[in-house]
């Protein structure tokens, strides 16, 4: 088994190993010695392997009680989380109780938000069921729904007390969240591993799946610890993310996922880099070949004016412009501040 160990907070592990779904009573024991659990999932997930959790938890002696949203997107709201708190509080939990998250990024990201509001914060632990969520989004702490006016608005920082990844459970997967996932991966390749980025390049992640899941989150975990509440350098994460959210929220986070529009995103920051001189020639066509591999896509259908225009809803927004993340080339990233005045011609508009 590999594990990881996030020294922020009261710091957490990571746990990453074929099979150690079937271990989730006992490891989520050693962490929750409490009395009841609140087990959130999604319509797809819970089918999948939701009996298979909640009898392991009641093999723990847990009363366990079950949410279950409908999966996607469109339920990442804060009408789901309310109902998920209210939820909470009619079954009895107490500051001593639980929560387990069980599924993809969106099951993550609200459980951890239900967690981090009830009665002012209870522990959780993350069990990701997409790639997405076991290379990014369930290590780290942040969570939280979107907002009509833009994505992941409303929200906390509230690091979950386990991370259970079984890269097993991909093979559940489609090929489309397959790929999904890789959108992320190929971001850790771009900010920090040159060595990560050549090896999606040319061989099969499949082969590597486990390295290639330690890597990405081994990055991460270094780079929470040096900024938690993304202060400085944990900004270079959302690599690609500024105009991938705005393309998210153009399609009014339907028909385009995630990880299709973080790759058209950095595609699109690489390109105004190359232009201003500020990243090495020939990256974006790198990046682009990549994400092809990958069946992800490149460009999106809405013009650069509408997508720059989008962004202005970005969270990472400062009080006089936006931080963008650019690379100097492929492995090495940097923050740049630009004021709201700048942007479109950043971008050639």
């Amino acid at each position: 088994m590999k594990k990881l160990t996030v020294n922020v907070d009261n710091g957490y592990d990571i746990l990453i190993e074929k099979g150690l779904i079937e271990k989730t009573g006992e490891l989520v024991k050693s962490v929750l010695p409490s009395n009841k659990i609140i087990l959130i999932s999604d319509t797809t997930v819970y089918r999948l392997y939701g009996d298979k959790v909640k009898a392991s938890l009641e093999e723990q002696k847990y009363q366990v009680f079950t949410y279950i949203f409908n999966a996607g997107e469109v339920s990442k709201k804060t009408e789901t989380v309310i109902n998920i708190v209210e939820f909470m509080a009619e079954k009895g939990l107490t500051r001593g109780d639980g929560a387990v998250a069980l599924g993809g990024g969106v099951c993550g990201d609200m459980a951890g938000f239900a967690a981090a509001i009830y009665l002012r914060g209870i522990k959780f632990v993350q069990i990701p069921t997409s790639l997405l969520a076991q290379v990014d989004s369930s290590v780290g702490g942040k969570t939280g729904v979107n907002l009509p006016q833009g994505k992941n608005l409303c929200g906390s920082f509230h690091q979950p007390s386990m991370v259970i990844i079984d890269p097993g459970v991909l093979n559940t997967l489609s090929p489309h969240y397959f790929s999904d996932g890789m959108g992320e991966v190929i971001k850790y390749g771009c900010i920090k591993s040159k060595t990560l980025f050549e090896r999606l390049a040319n061989e099969n992640p499949n082969d590597f799946i486990e390295d290639m899941i330690f890597e990405c989150v081994d990055i991460k975990r270094r780079i929470v610890e040096n900024d938690e509440k993304e202060q400085g350098e944990r900004a270079l994460l959302n690599f690609g993310h500024t105009c991938g959210h705005a393309i998210e929220k153009l399609w009014n986070f339907e028909t385009i996922s995630h990880g299709e529009a973080v790759g058209i995103g950095m595609v699109m920051i690489s390109k105004a880099g190359e232009e201003l001189g500020l990243t090495e020639q020939g990256t974006s066509e790198k990046i682009a070949c990549v994400l092809k591999k990958y069946n992800l896509k490149t460009e999106d259908s809405h013009s650069t004016e509408e997508i720059v225009s989008a962004m202005s809803a970005d969270k990472k927004r400062t009080g006089t412009g936006i931080k963008l993340i650019m690379l100097k080339s492929i492995g090495e990233s940097f923050i740049k501040p630009v004021a709201y005045s700048e942007t479109a011609k950043i971008f050639g508009v």
